[in-house]
């Protein structure tokens, strides 16, 4: 039985589309209002569609309900010291019901006893269902948090940042950082793991590989102490052609947190230099493995897989979550990549932005997390996302990372071959560093790049154009 047209009125509309026309708005209004913050307090700008209350009602029942739970405490008093009070407002309509509220949580309600704050705690008072519960609310928004600098001093923030990754790799400056990703993600055994990082390791293009996060670290046919184990071995036997370039490998922790700390135990028993794991999905784990490893003299490098952020992301704007990340001691962070066609993956636009900025703009004494362009990346947009990195500023803070790219590009056999994706990847470089390919036009990239190909016999390339991207041909 089909659906009423309401139903499917409702299913179809555009929730993206809304989203970013929200979102330019509200950027531009955030920036005539300029920072308003408190050193008492961690601001928590919200957007909010209210029902029934105005902005300054609206933000008074999130101060009331996520801090003392009470309206009116007596001045100078502990009572009044951990009550949120609404600092400003920006009515977009006349009922003053529908705009931004910003809204200060006090830190004295959140300071432990060592002095620390936690981004568990600020997300969840200032996420809590007094906030986002309250049926008054047809929509509300975290869109920006503003953190005293005192407060800011007490996180530890990434161990590395873009430019230690770089020395951790032992890798040349001005080169371009590549990584790439184990596929098959599931289902294989240590074994075949160690003749996939081997082949990884085998090619100097890279300086990061890891493991996907489909591959859990508990599996009996795969036990993380075995296939670390293998792989460690994989990336020392290759190490004669790889010169003096050094890889990062990062295997998957997600799990449990008690079980997350195990394999953790595991991965630098086996001695390796970077781990990876989902913190959406496990909360407080990443600063928990930043604390725990910081006493050692070489940490592993951090790879914050952002799975399951864009199940929040409709509530907490992106960059939120992504600041948070920075805070806790990130040194990897997946953004997504520049494409010549619609995206892959979340997030485009002002959006992808603004969590580019919030990972690497300057931030009290905080490194800066190194960028990752995956989810799409490949040669046929490497160009344009070389380009686009080197004319904002990024320069060596990104991370190339290409997954499918590299192992899912198929010989004349048909049979998957890193060689030959990896091959192909380097004969994109080619392209662009003699400036033959210039990749001023999104639109003609492809033509261009794959006429390149073929006119220089670039065969790697060109099958890897082809089978990457059927408008081509």
């Amino acid at each position: 039985m089909p659906a009423p047209s309401s139903v499917i009125d409702a299913l179809r509309y555009d929730l993206d589309a809304r989203a970013d026309t929200i979102r330019r708005f509200v950027c531009e209004r955030l920036s005539a209002m300029g920072r308003i913050r408190s050193a008492d307090h961690i601001m928590g700008v919200y957007l909010v569609v209210s029902r029934s209350r105005d902005l300054q009602a609206a933000g008074g029942e999130i101060a009331y309900h996520m801090t003392s739970g009470v309206h009116h405490p007596p001045a100078g008093t502990l009572l009044a010291e951990c009550t949120g009070e609404v600092f400003a407002v920006d009515a977009f309509d006349p009922s003053g019901r529908i705009g931004l509220v910003w809204v200060g949580f006090p830190v004295r309600m959140m300071q432990s006893d060592e002095g620390k704050v936690y981004t568990t705690d600020i997300l969840h008072l200032m996420a809590g269902e007094g906030v986002f519960g309250l049926t008054d609310h047809a929509d509300i928004q975290l869109v920006r948090l503003e953190i005293p600098d005192a407060v800011l001093a007490t996180f530890p923030g990434p161990a590395y940042g873009a430019h230690g990754i770089r020395e951790r790799a032992e890798w040349p400056d001005g080169l371009p950082f590549f990584g790439t990703i184990l596929k098959p993600t599931s289902g294989i055994t240590p074994e075949e793991v160690g003749q996939l990082v081997g082949a990884v390791a085998a090619t100097p293009l890279f300086g990061f590989v890891k493991e996907d996060e489909n591959l859990l670290p508990f599996v009996p046919f795969c036990p993380l102490a075995d296939r670390v184990r293998v792989a460690r071995e994989a990336i020392v036997a290759q190490a004669p052609r790889r010169g003096d370039r050094g890889l990062l490998f990062a295997p998957h922790l997600t799990a449990p947190p008690g079980r997350l700390m195990q394999a953790l135990d595991v991965a630098l028993e086996a001695g390796v230099n970077a781990v990876m794991f989902s913190d959406q999905f496990v909360g407080g784990t990443l600063r928990m493995v930043r604390e725990a490893a910081a006493g050692m003299s070489a940490p592993p490098a951090i790879y914050a897989h952002n799975g399951g952020i864009s199940c929040k992301t409709r509530a907490i704007w992106r960059e939120v979550l992504d600041l948070l990340v920075r805070l806790d001691g990130a040194d990897f962070r997946q953004t997504a990549p520049v494409t010549t066609g619609p995206p892959l993956l979340r997030p485009n636009g002002l959006e992808w932005a603004n969590c580019e900025q919030a990972l690497t703009e300057p931030l009290a004494d905080l490194k800066s997390v190194m960028v990752a362009r995956a989810g799409g990346l490949d040669q046929g947009n490497i160009i344009l996302n070389l380009r686009d990195a080197a004319e904002r500023g990024l320069g060596d803070g990104v991370l190339y990372l290409a997954g499918s790219a590299i192992n899912s590009v198929k010989d004349p056999s048909g049979k998957p071959s890193p060689e030959l994706g990896s091959e192909a990847m380097l004969q994109a470089l080619e392209a662009y560093h003699s400036g033959a390919v210039s990749g001023d036009d999104p639109d003609t990239h492809l033509g261009e790049l794959l006429a390149y190909a073929r006119g220089r016999s670039l065969d790697a390339l060109a099958t890897a154009l082809r089978q990457r991207y059927s408008s081509v041909g």
